[in-house]
């Protein structure tokens, strides 16, 4: 059996990389694959528990950043050796709402850790869950945050720990992922975020359609 599919979503807040995830997922499957959504952090029971100290402070106490790098390694090890590894295993194509390349940015550019130290911590902790493609969603810091009061007040929900940094902290980690890109073009395609959401989801599908042997 071939080896499923791994394609991630990154980008700045209010990119929209959960709505353009869950659309390719559907488009996906109505070209009657076997997909499977996962998003960071979170996906296992551990990694819900540790999603919920990373982004409300559910422990009750501050976290170091140095705590914060670790946690978020430890929420994606459980997920790559519980869910991602054994669904590419058998076939299963994954798409992911963040992967690694977010510690990388938030955590080596946005809070300034050694940028080769975060690679050497995601590689220990995603092994062989390299993934076949990551799609990058750019859009400027001030359109993220726009597009993210809007989605609040319809929610009803308020900023988390991460999207109430800074705006300086929020630039570093959009520059962080353009460089990351630059780093390797084998890997990302940088597509326009700031576009509508169809038009986003074609580019989205321009791209991807390019993993399958013929295109669909």
């Amino acid at each position: 059996m071939a080896r499923g599919k791994f394609v991630t979503f990154e980008g700045p807040e209010g990119s929209g990389k959960t709505t353009q995830a869950k659309a390719l997922v559907e488009r996906l499957k109505a070209q009657g694959l076997d997909v499977l959504y996962t998003r960071e952090p979170g996906g296992t029971r551990t990694g819900e528990a540790i999603r919920g100290i990373l982004q409300f402070d559910t422990a009750g106490e501050p976290i170091s950043p140095q705590t914060e790098v670790l946690l978020f390694a430890a929420s994606r090890a459980q997920l790559v050796r519980h869910v991602i590894l054994p669904a590419l295993e058998q076939g299963t194509w994954v798409v992911s709402d963040r992967f690694a390349d977010s510690t990388t940015v938030y955590q080596g550019y946005g809070r300034g850790f050694s940028i080769e130290s975060m690679l050497t911590i995601n590689a220990f902790a995603i092994g062989e869950a390299v993934p076949d493609m990551t799609l990058l969603l750019d859009v400027s810091v001030d359109l993220g945050f726009e597009r993210l009061a809007v989605r609040m007040e319809a929610q009803g929900t308020q900023k988390d720990r991460i999207e109430q940094e800074a705006k300086d902290f929020h630039e570093r980690v959009r520059n962080g992922y353009l460089e990351l890109a630059a780093r390797w073009p084998e890997r990302f395609c940088k597509l326009d975020g700031s576009g509508t959401q169809e038009q986003v989801k074609e580019f989205v599908w321009e791209q991807v359609r390019g993993l399958f042997p013929q295109s669909a």
